[in-house]
């Protein structure tokens, strides 16, 4: 039996741990980028337990670990007075699994540098897909073709081969815009250490954790949307009006803004799920399948378990690759459709859209046993029970 071969279209996180997934199990994968080199906006993200152990599978935790910073213990929610709210959970269920703030960029050069020279092909912006006989072909906008046994959408929310499995979706508006960038933890020396912060308040929020070996602070605030921005569309934001949007908010929240030099903002939507997610030999990935809001720190990390539940299922079904993607599709979807509900319902919390707030301060609890699910997931084992039956 030949070397099934598997193209990746996108170079994010979601493809190239899936291309890692895929080599790792024997397979060839290629991923092709439209960039013209891998990069990565500065922001940060959290690498929550899920994500972490199958890092840790493919030998990349010490590399995690060494770039990141740890969120522990001392992570704790505010309203925006100030006023404790209950609950703190950055574990999984064993108390073992941590949770790591990392630089976008940091984890993509981790990943990208797992991978051997000439795994990735920058400068292939796909415009094209079709069937052939027992594969798929790809196009792209430097003339070039692909051929794969198996192709891989990972292209994001602006997915064009999403339009080969399904109607393109439509953008859901959250009516919130996200201000993002980062502080130098030298600037606040009293700040906690490993903790992520977050202060809610009325129609917005703002949460504060570490990232690059804690030496810089990521800020994220959500505010009220003052104009319509395009999807995923991002513009330099200015630093006094984050400021003013923050007033009179806790003191620590205006001590960590006043040190804000540069910000970025973008708009924040998310789709309702997909009906499907494979076509003949053409599945997707990552938020290209199923994007969401940012408020369970879930996009990356679920495109993560994606690779691995598409790598684990196409090895234990090479001969026969569509039924593997079936397979891969039928495990994820219902997962990953309840954590676009919950990312929803995460972000109505945050922003305090609640006539009684004690009423959401106790739904903090709910909010906590759901993460506690989202964290003791093991999607490689989940894989693996399926993969029986495909043998």
């Amino acid at each position: 039996m030949s070397t099934l071969r598997v193209a990746v279209v996108g170079g994010g996180i979601g493809g190239l741990f899936a291309a890692i997934a895929l080599r790792e199990r024997r397979m060839e994968a290629t991923v092709y980028e439209q960039a013209a080199a891998l990069s990565e906006i500065g922001a940060g993200l959290f690498v929550t337990p899920n994500s972490l152990r199958l890092l840790d599978r493919v030998g990349l935790l010490g590399r995690v670990e060494e770039a990141g910073a740890l969120v522990g213990p001392n992570s704790a929610y505010f309203r925006d007075d100030g006023t404790p709210i209950p609950g703190r959970l950055s574990l999984d269920s064993s108390g073992t699994v941590r949770v790591y703030g990392m630089h976008r960029a940091d984890l993509i050069e981790i990943l990208a540098g797992a991978l051997p020279a000439g795994t990735v092909a920058t400068g292939h912006r796909c415009v094209g897909y079709e069937e052939t006989d027992g594969g798929g072909r790809l196009r792209f906008t430097n003339g070039t073709t692909a051929d794969a046994d198996v192709v891989v959408g990972a292209d994001g929310i602006h997915s064009v081969l999403q339009g080969h499995v399904v109607e393109p979706s439509t953008p859901v508006r959250s009516g919130s815009v996200a201000y993002r960038g980062l502080v130098p933890r030298s600037v606040l020396p009293g700040w906690p250490v490993e903790a992520r912060l977050l202060w809610m308040g009325e129609g917005r929020h703002i949460i504060v954790y570490p990232v690059r070996g804690d030496t810089l602070l990521n800020f994220v605030g959500f505010v009220p949307a003052d104009e319509v921005m395009r999807e995923s569309w991002s513009a330099p934001g200015d630093p006094k009006e984050l400021a003013a949007e923050f007033a009179g908010w806790d003191a620590p929240v205006g001590q960590l803004l006043e040190h804000v030099e540069y910000t970025f903002r973008s708009a924040l939507h998310d789709r309702e799920p997909l009906a499907r997610w494979t076509a003949g030999h053409l599945t997707l990935l990552g938020d290209a399948a199923h994007p969401m809001l940012p408020h369970l720190g879930q996009g990356a990390n679920q495109s993560i378990e994606d690779g691995m539940a598409l790598a684990t299922l196409l090895a234990a079904s090479p001969e026969e690759p569509q039924r593997a993607l079936l397979a891969y599709e039928r495990i994820r979807k219902a997962r990953t459709d309840a954590i676009q509900a919950g990312a929803r319902g995460q972000g109505r919390r945050f922003d305090s859209e609640f006539d009684d707030l004690d009423e959401r301060d106790a739904g903090m609890a709910e909010s906590e046993r759901f993460l506690q699910w989202l964290y003791d997931h093991d999607v490689l084992a989940e894989a693996e029970e399926e993969g029986l039956a495909l043998r």
